[in-house]
């Protein structure tokens, strides 16, 4: 939804901004066509890309939209800068507390917050900020359009609240869902669906309840992935825990127990284990051989977390786009040696026996195209290329692994009779063209339950 929030120019795209000065321009020109106090959003700032290599801050937006409250989120989805008026609105103040697994940046010489919130410190100022059901259904054909493009047949798709799953089923009633949705619902609508009484596969072949998606951890280009060892430069840093083991472990001894799948956002190695700790837990209480619960991300993993997750049966969701283009975070952030020896562990993960599947984790990322995964998982763009995989290992975590991931590997993920038509035309073979040209390759027709949902312009004759 917030991907084509942005298609739809409803949140301002700042990611190709490379100063703060061009992001303050953009905020500007926003401003001149919103009526006075009316909320202005924008995603995707990156201190790495940024000439000041820093967040933007509460001043640098108050000149920019000082009658309007601003909210702009960083690249990742995690951290958030927001002017005085936001802050004002949300009664953050001098005096006001950071929360469990959040931080208020704080001026260190007058205790004033600077108007950078990490992780769930950004909460106060996301409960502000509303759509309408058209908004969000308009947002969502944006997104469909582009992910049919892209040879999309489904997607698993984390979103916010109850909103978001009403304007789901709007959409599914008026017949305007070309593609499968499993929804990951967040863990805050765990007491409503358990007072349901639903669980994860309910719904049709087009949408479906999925696993119940945890945030466990930020991200470690914003320093807030939850490790085991300091960041680099910053001996006090340890990243942040969204919530406490206690916590953690109750919702998924809940969630577990009422049948449902997990997804949990887990990215430095800390949070990695706190998570396969709960998981372990209520296995040992409730053994089920085919829970299928997932770790999103799965970024930073020692030897004995990659074999902790093959014997306790996780999936790990990888996102190879995430070494597409720039690797400079993980460095600066970690160092060149621990980065490149524990992340984004592909081929270590496979030789384990560990299920792998892959996803964009669209929009904190710059692209859905399955194929830029495809090639940076198996070219890797020079960053760790021991953790090399081949295209005929990579192309099942987008099919098939997938389909398993969502309870319905026998349905679809790969071409067989009986199984759904949900299928791809490809321009070029992945497996025979040279590997620095797979995102290259063109997506001629796709089709969902045996319907073209999208065709290029030389495949336009054959819709039917």
């Amino acid at each position: 939804i917030e991907y084509g929030l942005m298609l739809s120019s409803t949140i301002l795209d700042i990611r190709k901004a490379q100063s703060i000065e061009e992001i303050k321009e953009i905020i500007r020109k926003k401003a001149r066509e919103k009526p006075k106090g009316s909320w202005i959003t924008g995603h995707g700032w990156d201190t790495t890309t940024l000439a000041e290599r820093r967040p933007p801050n509460r001043w640098d937006l108050d000149e920019a939209a000082p009658n309007n409250p601003v909210m702009i989120t960083d690249a990742g989805w995690h951290v958030c800068s927001v002017n005085s008026l936001a802050l004002r609105l949300a009664n953050i103040g001098k005096d006001t507390e950071s929360p469990l697994g959040g931080k208020i940046d704080k001026d260190p010489d007058t205790g004033e917050p600077t108007g950078v919130l990490r992780e769930t410190a950004a909460t106060r100022i996301e409960e502000l900020i509303t759509y309408s059901d058209e908004e969000l259904i308009t947002a969502l054909s944006y997104a469909f359009d582009e992910a049919v493009k892209f040879g999309l047949t489904s997607v698993h798709c984390a979103h916010e609240g109850a909103q978001h799953i009403r304007v789901f089923q709007k959409l599914l009633m008026r017949g305007e869902l070309p593609l499968r949705v499993y929804l990951m619902v967040p863990s805050s609508l765990l007491p409503h669906l358990l007072s349901l009484g639903l669980y994860t596969g309910f719904g049709n072949p087009k949408l479906k309840i999925g696993a119940i998606k945890v945030l466990l951890d930020g991200t470690i280009e914003r320093r807030t992935a939850a490790l085991t060892q300091p960041y680099q430069g910053e001996p006090d840093n340890l990243g942040l825990l969204w919530l406490n083991e206690e916590k953690l472990y109750d919702i998924v001894s809940k969630a577990h127990k009422a049948g449902f799948q997990l997804a949990i956002h887990a990215i430095g190695d800390r949070a990695i284990h706190v998570a396969l700790d709960s998981i372990e837990r209520v296995l040992k209480e409730k053994p089920k051989v085919n829970h299928r619960h997932r770790i999103e991300h799965a970024s930073m993993l020692n030897e004995e977390l990659v074999n902790r997750m093959r014997d306790l049966g996780v999936i790990a969701s990888i996102q190879p786009v995430f070494i597409h283009s720039n690797n400079d975070w993980m460095f600066e952030s970690l160092g060149y040696k621990r980065a490149t020896k524990f992340c984004e562990r592909y081929r270590t993960l496979l030789d384990a026996g560990v299920k792998v599947t892959a996803g964009s984790d669209l929009p904190a990322d710059s692209t859905m195209n399955p194929l830029v995964g495809i090639q940076s998982a198996v070219t890797r763009h020079g960053f760790a290329p021991e953790e090399r995989i081949s295209v005929k290992q990579a192309l099942p975590l987008y099919t098939i692994n997938s389909a398993y991931a969502s309870f319905e590997e026998k349905l679809r993920g790969s071409i067989q009779v009986g199984k759904l038509a949900d299928l791809v035309v490809l321009s070029d073979d992945p497996l025979t063209v040279p590997v620095d040209s797979l995102d290259d390759i063109k997506v001629d027709m796709t089709i969902v339950d045996g319907e073209v949902v999208y065709a290029s312009e030389h495949f336009q004759q054959l819709r039917v």
